[in-house]
């Protein structure tokens, strides 16, 4: 029998808090169950929402902790603010967090699974007149998903398609962890995967390259890390940032900047290699990029580079605990 599709089996609780007038009341765990809104609810009408998505992980001695919780929560708090709903407190999301992955900690998986964890904020206003003016009222909650490794049969290199015409986002809420910016993604994405055959699609409009629909790219050598710098219009990926720091951490390099497709078919000829960052996937290699006219490289040969694993193992090792958390990135939840 497969494996249900990642994200799509839940934990039985979830931890909710509510708005109102802005502020928020205190969290609770509770039966997950169907939403009660009003038809008229901002986040209806006027896409009022954001979300996060991070793991918790058990480690090999059997304690489980959640990966860069204040870093997603922070994250959270600045997609709230972009779009002009009740700010969560720092302590109350942090807490909720922490909460439902206590309520569920018998179903945190082994690794390579994980409990992933998707806090979402939607705006309940009751007012369809209020397209000028934001909504006051809000839901928070927390849902729990035991999930296994998002490539089944194990990691492989990716093939992506080169997108010059259209951007991932526009420019001011590319930075927001928001569903407007996925769906945007998802046209061009489907249309690659059906013409080309490819598993994502590198938007790079007038050239300029910035990310994929849901991840961010990075190139990767002996010596040097290279990735576009954050200007607003790409998410500011916490793996993104793990890695980088991971990257420094080996000796490498890190250049952060804004790169153009030229920059990178110089990268692919001098034999590098290329990986997207995100939550789901961790670090997935790039094997190939396609261009719609029939051009195409390939980053090193192909295939799993090793520079690409390393980065990978070194992130993977500080989930199971074979490796030191020298810069105080997880969070232990006890019982």
């Amino acid at each position: 029998m497969a494996a249900p599709a990642f994200g799509s089996v839940f934990a039985p609780t979830m931890s909710l808090a509510t708005a109102v007038d802005g502020v928020f009341g205190a969290g609770k765990v509770v039966e997950v169950e169907d939403l009660r809104l009003h038809p008229a609810s901002h986040v209806l009408h006027y896409g009022s929402a954001c979300f996060e998505g991070l793991k918790a992980h058990k480690a090999n001695d059997g304690s489980v902790r959640i990966f860069r919780a204040e870093r997603h929560v922070e994250r959270m708090r600045r997609s709230a603010a972009t779009l002009h709903l009740p700010m969560p407190p720092t302590e109350l999301l942090h807490e909720m967090l922490v909460a439902v992955t206590r309520d569920n900690l018998d179903l945190v998986p082994d690794q390579p699974g994980s409990l992933y964890l998707r806090p979402t904020l939607i705006g309940t206003l009751p007012n369809i007149g209020a397209a000028a003016s934001p909504s006051t009222s809000a839901l928070l909650y927390v849902l729990a998903s035991p999930v296994g490794d998002y490539f089944a049969g194990g990691v492989r290199p990716l093939t992506l398609l080169v997108e010059h015409d259209l951007p991932r986002s526009t420019p001011q809420f590319g930075q927001v962890k928001s569903g407007a910016n996925y769906v945007m993604a998802l046209g061009p994405t489907l249309k690659a995967k059906a013409e080309h055959g490819v598993d994502q699609v590198l938007f790079a409009p007038g050239g300029k390259v910035t990310e994929t629909g849901a991840a961010n790219l990075i190139l990767i050598d002996d010596e040097r890390v290279l990735t576009p710098e954050l200007d607003g219009s790409m998410l500011p990926g916490v793996t993104r940032d793990s890695i980088l720091q991971l990257a420094r951490d080996s000796g490498r390099t890190v250049e952060e900047r804004q790169m153009n497709i030229d920059d990178v078919r110089a990268w692919a000829a001098a034999g590098g290699e290329a990986a997207l960052s995100g939550t789901a996937a961790v670090l997935s290699p790039v094997g190939t990029l396609l261009w719609a006219d029939g051009e195409s490289l390939t980053f090193g040969d192909g295939g799993v580079g090793p520079n690409v694993t390393a980065l990978r193992e070194a992130l993977t090792a500080i989930h199971r605990g074979d490796a030191e958390d020298t810069h105080g990135w997880l969070t232990l939840v006890e019982a």
